[in-house]
C-alpha cells in the first residue's frame, strides 16, 4: 500500500507548496487567540491543528486541505489497485445499478414489485427468499419477465441459499441470451458475517460447493457476499467495518483454496458495505475498500482479480424513528457518497424502514418510490453517473482514503494475528473492539457532541406519538436510541395524563439576553420528550405567579452569565416559594458564584452534559 513521500527534513511544506498557507495560519491563530482569550504565541507553531476533528478510527480531519497534502495520482478506473473504480468501461448513461429489496411473501406480489420497479427506474433486483421473503418454489414465477442481462439479480435467502440458487439456475437454463456472461447473479451466501450478526445462514462447506458450482456456469455468478453492514450495524467504525470484511473475505479464500485456483476464488466474492450521511467518509470508504481487496489479490498473485463488486446499502443504524422524514435527507447523502465513491450497486432503504409498516399512514409503494427516486434524481438530474470517481484529486478525499485504508488494514491484521477471522470471532475480538467504538459513539450522542437531527437536536415534539408496536425496540442498533427511549416514556405519559411532562422556562432580562439559552433549553428538553412552557420575559415579582399558573414542578432559569449574578438567587427564592420542586439553571455551574447554598439552583444544564442522564432524571421526577 503506497505511502505518500515525506517532505525533506527541515522543510516547511506550508510555505513551499502553498505560499499563502502561512498567512492563513496566522489568521487562524488570531481568531483562536481572540475566542480563547490567550496570546497567539501560546497556540503553538501549528494552531490550525486545534481545529482538527477526530474520527472513531483516530484519523484527523483537518479544516483545510491544500497541495501540501497531495498524494501520488492513482491509476485510472479498471486498473490496479482499483481505487478509482473496478470497471473502466462502465456505462455513463446508467451509472451505478439502482437496486431495491423485494420482500413480498408470494410470487404474484414479488413479480409486481419487480416489474413495477424496473418500469420505474430500478436496474437491479435483490430478491428475498425464505425468512426474507417468498418460498423457494415461487422464485420462477416471481422472476417471470426479468431480463437478466440488463438487470443483475441478487438473493437474500439465508439458510435457503442453496435451494434458491438451484431454483434460479433452473430459470436461467430456460432463458435465452446471446451473451451468457452478461447475466450477473449474486447468490448471497454469507455464513461468516452472519455468524457475527447471530443470524442463520448456510454452512461453509455448502458455501464452498455453491462457489464451485457457480464457476461451472456460463453466467457471471458471485456465490459469496462479504457483508460488512453487519459490523456497521453493530456500531463499527469505518475502518473496523472494512478491516473485518477483508478478514472475512480472506477466510473465504482459505476455505475455497482447496476447491479452485486463487483467481477463480476471487471471482466468486463480492462485498456489501453501509453508506452513511457522512458523504465524504462514505466516498473514502468505498475507494479504500477497493484498495484493500486489491492488495489482498496482489499478495495472492492475482492482482487483476482484485476488483470485487461493491454493493452499497444505506445505513440502517442512522435511520431515526422520530421525525423519520429527515431520513429522506440522510439516504440522499448516503446514496450520493456511495455513488461518487464508486459503488457498483446501491440500495436505498425506505425512509420509514425503522418503523412498522403503515406507522406513518403512507403506503409501502410510496416509501419504495421515494427510495428509488432518491437515486434516480442523483443519476438522471444531477448526472453523477456521467463521471467516474469525481472525487479523484481532491486533497481531502485522497488523504482520507489513504488514511482509512491504512487503519482498516491494521484492524484486519489484528484479526489475522488472533488466528484469522473465525478464531478472532470465536474469541470475541471483533465484537469487543466494535462495542468499544459503539460505546464512544453513544456517549457522544448522549452528550450531544454528535448531532442526530430530529432526535437529540431539533426534535419535533408536536409529531404524533408512536404506536406501541413502533415503541418496541427492533433488532440492530440505531443512533440515538437512548433518546428514543426517553420519547417513548413521554408518549406513555401523554397517553396516561393527556399532556406531556412539562418544565417552566424562566427568561431573565431582555429577549436579547435570554433568547440563546431559552432556545437551547427548549431544544434539550424536547429531545427527552419534555414540553417547555415559555411565559416570556419575567420580572422577579412575576416569577412566582408564572410558576403557579404553569403547574410545573420543574423550572429552568435562562439568561446571561451577568444576569445570573444579579437575578438568579431571587428567582430561585420565588420559584421555591411557589412550590417548584426542581430549579435548574441553563449554563455551567461556574457561572454562578458567591451565592449561599440555600439560594442556589438544584442543578445546571450546560452544552455538553450527559443529556440522556439529565433528562432521565427529570422524567423520573415527574413520574414519567
Amino acid at each position: 500500500m503506497p505511502i505518500a513521500a515525506e517532505p525533506a527534513a527541515g522543510a516547511d511544506p506550508s510555505s513551499s507548496a502553498v505560499p499563502e498557507y502561512p498567512a492563513w495560519r496566522k489568521g487562524v491563530a488570531g481568531v483562536l487567540a481572540k475566542t480563547r482569550k490567550v496570546d497567539a504565541a501560546e497556540l503553538g507553531a501549528e494552531p490550525e491543528k486545534l481545529l482538527n476533528q477526530s474520527t472513531y478510527d483516530g484519523l484527523s480531519i483537518a479544516p483545510l486541505y491544500t497541495r501540501r497534502d497531495e498524494l501520488p495520482e492513482q491509476p485510472l478506473p479498471g486498473a490496479y489497485p482499483f481505487v478509482r473504480g473496478g470497471d473502466a468501461t462502465r456505462d455513463v448513461h446508467r451509472g451505478w445499478f439502482v437496486s431495491a429489496r423485494i420482500g413480498a411473501a408470494d410470487a404474484a406480489s414479488a413479480n409486481r414489485e419487480i416489474t413495477g420497479g424496473l418500469e420505474n427506474g430500478l436496474s437491479a433486483v435483490e430478491l428475498g427468499v425464505g425468512a426474507h421473503g417468498l418460498p423457494v418454489a415461487d422464485i420462477a414465477a416471481a422472476l417471470d419477465g426479468l431480463l437478466f442481462e440488463l438487470a443483475p439479480l441478487a438473493l437474500r435467502a439465508g439458510t435457503e441459499t442453496a435451494a434458491a440458487a438451484a431454483a434460479v439456475y433452473e430459470v436461467l437454463d430456460r432463458y435465452s441470451a446471446p451473451d451468457r456472461a452478461a447475466i450477473r447473479v449474486s447468490l448471497g451466501a454469507a455464513p461468516l458475517t452472519s455468524a457475527f450478526a447471530g443470524t442463520e445462514d448456510i454452512g461453509l462447506a455448502e458455501t464452498a460447493a455453491l462457489a464451485v458450482a457457480a464457476g461451472q456456469r456460463p453466467e457471471t455468478i458471485r456465490a459469496i457476499t462479504v457483508d460488512g453492514t453487519v459490523f456497521h450495524d453493530a456500531g463499527a467504525s469505518d475502518a473496523q467495518e472494512l478491516g473485518a470484511a477483508v478478514a472475512a473475505g480472506l477466510e473465504y479464500l482459505r476455505v475455497l483454496s482447496g476447491e479452485m485456483p486463487v483467481p477463480e476464488a476471487l471471482r466468486r466474492l463480492e462485498f456489501r458495505f453501509a453508506a452513511t450521511d457522512d458523504q465524504f467518509a462514505t466516498i473514502a470508504k468505498f475507494r479504500a475498500a477497493r484498495r484493500l481487496w486489491a492488495r489482498v489479490a496482489h499478495a495472492l498473485g492475482a492482482p487483476s482479480e482484485g476488483a470485487a463488486p461493491q454493493h452499497a446499502v444505506t445505513s440502517a443504524a442512522m435511520m431515526s424513528r422520530r421525525d423519520p422524514w429527515v431520513n429522506l435527507l440522510r439516504t440522499t447523502l448516503a446514496a450520493f457518497g456511495a455513488g461518487v465513491g464508486g459503488a457498483d450497486t446501491v440500495t436505498v432503504l425506505p425512509f420509514d424502514s425503522a418503523l412498522p409498516a403503515g406507522e406513518l399512514g403512507v403506503s409501502a409503494s410510496f416509501s419504495e418510490r421515494m427510495a428509488r427516486n432518491t437515486q434516480l434524481l442523483l443519476l438522471e438530474e444531477s448526472h453523477l453517473g456521467h463521471v467516474q470517481d469525481p472525487g479523484a484529486g481532491s486533497w481531502y478525499v485522497e488523504s482520507h482514503t489513504d488514511e482509512l485504508a491504512t487503519a482498516a488494514w491494521s484492524f484486519m491484521q489484528e484479526l489475522e494475528a488472533a488466528g484469522g477471522y473465525r478464531a478472532a470471532l470465536d474469541a470475541g475480538l471483533p465484537a469487543t473492539r466494535i462495542a468499544e467504538t459503539n460505546t464512544r459513539r453513544e456517549s457522544d450522542i448522549a452528550h450531544r457532541r454528535t448531532a442526530v437531527t430530529g432526535v437529540n437536536e431539533f426534535p419535533n415534539l408536536a409529531e404524533a406519538p408512536l404506536s406501541e408496536a413502533a415503541r418496541t425496540a427492533g433488532p440492530g442498533r440505531r443512533y440515538g436510541a437512548a433518546f428514543d427511549a426517553l420519547r417513548d416514556r413521554s408518549d406513555a405519559y401523554l397517553a396516561a395524563h393527556g399532556s406531556r411532562p412539562q418544565a417552566l422556562l424562566v427568561p431573565l432580562g431582555t429577549v436579547a439576553e435570554h433568547n440563546v439559552r431559552v432556545t437551547f433549553i427548549a431544544n434539550l428538553l424536547a429531545s427527552g420528550g419534555i414540553e417547555s412552557i415559555n411565559p416570556g420575559p419575567l420580572a422577579e415579582s412575576d416569577i412566582a405567579a408564572a410558576a403557579r399558573e404553569s403547574g410545573a414542578s420543574i423550572a429552568v432559569l435562562c439568561g446571561t452569565d451577568a444576569r445570573y449574578g444579579t437575578d438568579a438567587a431571587g428567582a430561585v427564592d420565588q420559584l421555591r416559594a411557589a412550590g417548584v420542586g426542581t430549579v435548574l439553571l441553563a449554563g455551567p455551574e461556574k457561572v454562578l458564584t458567591g451565592i449561599e447554598e440555600a439560594r442556589r439552583p438544584d442543578g445546571f444544564l450546560a452544552a455538553r452534559i450527559d443529556a440522556v442522564a439529565a433528562l432521565t432524571a427529570l422524567l423520573e421526577k415527574v413520574g414519567a
